[in-house]
């Protein structure tokens, strides 16, 4: 194609300015790509979230020892295994459990501790076979202090659960007071968010796509700004339901446990729409910048 310019310099100017962008943005966007800026949780690289993890573990299981509990440090492949089991169930790929189960926030819900859990269980993975033994071998009334320490009020939140979403914000207990020692300020904030994550979303293409996601996801009742919000939101919900997660199912009232199905419908049909919106129209545009970014496609 031609292009005849040369009467007009304004006109010159943002043909040029126009065919710059459209050539050029790729290697722009790589070339904003910071240096030293991992691809793991928190933006760390592979070596600096096993050191974490290593170092946390060892930190919780001295604080446990301060407060009377044995609690053995997870090694980096269990806190890896649990970060992996959330939304997997063998047999059943991502989408599948998707449509079953949501985002499996409410709808394996017990109230019991992830401990004592059967089944689908991030949390408990994560903790490690070994400490899941120690647990169960208290009693009852030493099964709470135990988890009063290593916790705090929020059970749902170990260690795995908390780097898998990338929320320390809710973590209690002696993992919290480990967490500070090993995460930044900053980091431990809910309003905190991976840096990878934050540069992409203010790339053009993906501020766009986000725009048709919400668009999408308001016409079918859901109002929500970006696929990030809906997690926290769910635990939020189910955690006023069930006075905090510890609300066992059986000791619900009739209208209690219909608020709960209730809340399950809503996980099943929200996480199903923001999947396929996010498979159909940001994950296409995510792979395109990371790829610019990082030389790298969404894990």
């Amino acid at each position: 194609m031609r292009f005849v310019i040369g009467e007009d310099s304004v006109m010159r100017k943002a043909i040029c300015a126009g065919l710059f962008a459209v050539l050029f943005a790729p290697v722009m966007a790589a070339a904003q790509a910071p240096k030293g800026l991992g691809t793991e949780e928190f933006g760390m690289s592979p070596r600096e979230l096993v050191q974490a993890i290593e170092k946390t573990e060892e930190l919780i299981a001295r604080c446990m020892a301060d407060q009377g509990f044995q609690y053995i440090a997870a090694d980096h492949n269990t806190v890896r295994a649990g970060m992996s089991a959330d939304k997997s169930l063998p047999g059943l790929s991502e989408e599948e459990f998707v449509s079953r189960y949501g985002f499996g926030v409410s709808t394996f819900y017990t109230g019991l501790p992830p401990q004592l859990s059967t089944g689908y269980n991030p949390a408990r993975v994560g903790l490690g076979d070994r400490n899941v033994q120690i647990f169960r071998k208290l009693s009852s009334a030493d099964q709470v202090a135990y988890n009063r320490a290593l916790l705090g009020d929020d059970l749902s939140s170990t260690f795995a659960v908390a780097l898998e979403t990338e929320d320390l914000s809710r973590t209690g207990g002696c993992t919290r007071k480990s967490l500070t020692e090993t995460f930044k300020p900053d980091q431990l904030k809910a309003s905190h968010y991976n840096p990878q994550d934050a540069l992409i979303n203010k790339d053009p293409r993906m501020k766009a796509a986000l725009e048709s996601w919400q668009r999408e996801m308001k016409k079918a009742g859901f109002e929500y700004g970006h696929p990030d919000e809906i997690e926290p939101d769910l635990r939020n919900r189910l955690g006023t339901l069930t006075e905090g997660g510890k609300l066992l199912v059986s000791k619900m009232s009739a209208d209690q446990k219909a608020a709960l199905r209730k809340l399950q419908d809503f996980e099943r049909l929200v996480a199903a729409k923001s999947f396929k919106m996010s498979e159909d129209v940001l994950k296409p545009v995510e792979e395109r910048i990371q790829e610019e970014l990082f030389s790298r496609k969404v894990q």
